[in-house]
């Protein structure tokens, strides 16, 4: 009997939800929560490509704008300048002229965003009656966080990214790729995480409590393999995908 490969195996579980896609008269947005280390972007980036939706980072947008002297990019550059937080209006500007275009009007992927309940009301505020937005809390508790993170190193030269559990070098401190050496970034640091998780708490846990009184909220236990978190989120979106056909 043929084997699939995973990457076959993952894009045959995918037809049903790209063909549900494509039948939908709504623009689905999935939102993904979670504390820093519980692997929002590895999961975006994955879904992503099995999805086939743009994954949408409000920190890749930001250095996009800058870096192309967009009118939005000089605005933000001037904050950050002067060392003042982008205001929330800047960063909603960006992403819906980002989500305007045709890309994205079959759904996307918010990576990053939003951040705070204040950015979680402006943008529903402006969404169209036409878009569903589904979130994903990836749960992941403090220790396992702290854990994960002290663990990664990054090649000092080339900036290949590492992880002592889970892709360590073949020779320990060494990059496998231009034997540079590897170094642990300031923000992996526990003293520096544990300020993270902090702000986390402070800020973005309570967008928790409010998609899950908007009826919106999915948890997803993040302290499995990884391939295993993403079986879950797209069984989840099956059900979500079933329930919009019947409607």
């Amino acid at each position: 009997m043929l084997m699939l490969t995973p990457i076959l195996a993952m894009a045959s579980m995918a037809m049903p939800l790209l063909e549900a896609q494509k039948q939908s008269k709504q623009t689905i947005v999935l939102i993904l929560l979670g504390p820093p280390g519980a692997g929002k972007g590895t999961q975006a980036g994955m879904l992503a490509d099995t999805l086939q939706l743009p994954h949408i980072s409000t920190g890749d947008l930001l250095r996009s704008n800058i870096k192309r002297g967009t009118e939005l990019g000089k605005t933000a550059k001037g904050y950050m300048e002067l060392g003042k937080l982008v205001p929330d209006d800047l960063i909603l500007a960006m992403l819906f002229a980002r989500v305007s275009q045709e890309d994205c009007h079959r759904g996307y992927i918010l990576d990053g965003f939003p951040r705070t309940l204040a950015q979680a009301k402006a943008y529903h505020q402006r969404l169209g009656s036409e878009t569903k937005t589904i979130t994903l809390n990836l749960a992941l508790s403090n220790e396992v966080i702290i854990d994960r993170l002290t663990k990664r190193m990054i090649c000092k030269e080339c900036s290949t990214p590492y992880h002592l559990t889970f892709s360590p070098p073949k020779k320990e401190g060494v990059c496998n790729e231009c034997n540079g050496s590897l170094i642990q970034r300031g923000d992996d640091k526990e003293e520096v995480i544990q300020k993270r998780l902090t702000v986390y708490q402070t800020q973005t846990a309570p967008l928790i409590q409010y998609y899950s009184d908007e009826k919106s909220l999915k948890e997803v236990s993040c302290n499995q393999p990884i391939d295993k978190v993403l079986n879950e989120i797209l069984d989840y979106l099956r059900e979500i995908y079933r329930s919009l056909k019947e409607e």
